[in-house]
């Protein structure tokens, strides 16, 4: 349930009001837009009566949500969520950027690739410490060193790291690292006690799509992080299982038109995963841009015939500057602002 607040409400009287909800079990979010404030109301929401809400001084009207996600639905939060990364870096309500690197780090050649993409444009880097692998006898990463070398380099270069976090054990190790955006991979999109400790902290969280879920699980999986108080989050589609074997996954990139319809939070593509090869990589990657994604999740290798994984779906330095470049041309084109009907 939501309740619109009349603009002529003072602070006192909306404190008042929420108390009151609070008083009765039930827990509240405001959000406060431009043009008006909303109250989300959180739990078993039967026991109010929505005509004595309407009935209060300061309530404009009363809605009532069926979606089971609260805090991650547009219609408890209108205005775009704004996620700040580290370094000025923002994501969301406008805010379009590019997480680039390698799939796992595998030593010195990433301070090389991080400076080759961020000469390109991205402003973000990636890269695994941790990698979940199918194959117990793949390689899993350098675990702490390689956390290590992400934060030296994110240190010369003044860019926010992006790495993924298994195990809720290690969550206070990348807090220790001082890791900007924790990922969530696909294979844990459900591991609720990972998602309920990333939950604990403020660190934004990057959500990825699990490989068969349904849009309305993924934000099912926000809510899980944003009800332990993480109010930063960004859903990641990287693409879903189904009957089509040609490419490693199926891109929806449906989900990004139908993510920003129902929620408030940042919407990240990754064509690298979606794709699982390099050719149709800079395709995906277009398309997401057009179909108005926040930003882009990128895999970039020196030499990806010699990465220790996923090499088949990086893209050379040389690749990603000219995605880069088509990029830019095709966010011209789609979020240039149309002239006004006269």
């Amino acid at each position: 349930m939501i309740a619109i607040v009349k603009g002529s409400a003072s602070e006192e009287q909306l404190g008042h009001f929420v108390q009151w909800i609070e008083n009765r079990g039930l827990k509240t979010d405001v959000s406060r837009g431009e043009d008006e404030t909303i109250v989300g109301i959180i739990g078993d929401t039967t026991q109010i009566d929505p005509f004595l809400l309407e009935s209060m001084d300061i309530i404009e009207r009363v809605q009532r949500v069926t979606e089971p996600f609260k805090k991650a639905n547009r219609k408890f939060h209108p205005e775009d969520t704004v996620i700040d990364c580290g370094y000025g870096v923002k994501v969301g309500g406008g805010n379009f950027q590019v997480m680039a690197g390698p799939c796992s780090v595998e030593g010195r050649n990433l301070i090389e690739i991080a400076r080759a993409v961020k000469a390109a444009g991205a402003t973000m880097l990636r890269g695994g410490a941790y990698k979940p692998r199918t194959s117990p006898y793949a390689y899993q990463g350098m675990g702490e060193k390689g956390l290590d070398l992400l934060m030296e380099a994110s240190a010369e270069l003044s860019m926010p790291v992006v790495t993924e976090v298994m195990d809720p054990r290690d969550v206070q190790t990348f807090l220790d690292h001082g890791v900007h955006v924790m990922q969530i991979g696909a294979r844990n999109a459900q591991n609720f006690t990972l998602l309920k400790e990333v939950g604990k902290t403020q660190v934004p969280v990057l959500l990825k799509r699990g490989m068969s879920e349904t849009i309305d699980e993924l934000l099912m999986g926000a809510e899980y992080i944003m009800s332990e108080g993480n109010p930063n989050v960004m859903l990641c589609e990287r693409g879903i299982r189904t009957f089509e074997t040609r490419t490693r996954n199926t891109f929806d990139v449906n989900a990004i038109p139908v993510l920003h319809h129902l929620t408030h939070l940042p919407v990240i593509a990754d064509p690298s995963h979606s794709t699982g090869y390099t050719r149709y990589v800079r395709p995906a990657a277009y398309a997401a841009v057009a179909a108005g994604a926040d930003g882009l999740e990128v895999e970039v290798h020196d030499n990806p015939s010699q990465a220790w994984s996923d090499g088949a779906q990086a893209l050379t330095p040389e690749q990603f500057d000219d995605a880069m470049r088509r990029i830019a041309l095709i966010r011209e084109a789609v979020c240039a602002d149309l002239p006004e009907e006269e």
